[in-house]
């Protein structure tokens, strides 16, 4: 599928589709409209129609969209028609968190290994998985097919460690540390700056409460 000129706008989306629909599933919905999608998620009927236009449009006039193949679709154009391995780097407090959350293997996402710098947390077990030290990172890579590395260490170790993440063939890069990382073309990263989004959420009450004054 082509899909060089669409926005990060409507695939950032997507996933939020994909959210509803499978809740629209779990209820036995076959069928929805638009206009009912519109209503459940305070999206415009005319965005949502625009957005799957994107991908060839999914519904047909006057019949809506059958949900099960809609949810199919939306899958396959985020990639989760397939498994992906990844590993934890960081095993503090939000590491253990996202390795303790069992939503990632539903969506094919497989949690493989766990690191960290700290002795003291050698052996311990996540979901299983044991906390391994950070100097058997670049061998377990190698012996394993793993496709994502999930950072939730120090700025200054993100850093340190892209040139072994990548020439051990990670693909991609979930990113929690408070920096933006430098990688080779074809190589992903998705920030997650947890802070930021903390500050969103102060403007928006400052404003709010200043439109109220």
């Amino acid at each position: 599928m082509q899909d060089k000129g669409i926005s990060q706008a409507v695939i950032g989306r997507l996933p939020r589709y994909l959210r509803y629909l499978g809740d629209l599933k779990e209820n036995g919905v076959e069928r929805v409209s638009s206009q009912e999608l519109s209503k459940l998620m305070s999206v415009t009927a005319s965005q949502i129609r625009q957005d799957f236009n994107n991908f060839g449009g999914f519904g047909q006039q006057g019949y809506g969209y059958n949900v099960d193949y809609l949810y199919t679709e939306i899958s396959k154009i985020l990639g989760l028609d397939r498994q992906y391995n990844f590993v934890i780097i960081g095993a503090g407090n939000l590491g253990r968190a996202l390795g303790n959350y069992l939503n990632f293997e539903r969506r094919g996402f497989i949690f493989k290994g766990i690191f960290d710098k700290d002795p003291e947390l050698e052996g311990r077990e996540v979901r299983g998985v044991k906390i391994k030290n950070i100097s058997e990172l670049e061998s377990f890579l190698k012996a394993n097919n793993i496709d994502i590395a999930v950072l939730t260490i120090p700025k200054t170790g993100a850093v340190g460690l892209v040139d072994v993440l990548v020439s051990n063939g990670i693909r991609a890069i979930w990113n929690f540390a408070h920096v933006d990382l430098d990688v080779p073309e074809g190589v992903q990263v998705e920030n997650v700056h947890l802070s930021d989004s903390l500050m969103k959420l102060s403007y928006n009450i400052s404003r709010y409460e200043g439109s109220k004054n």
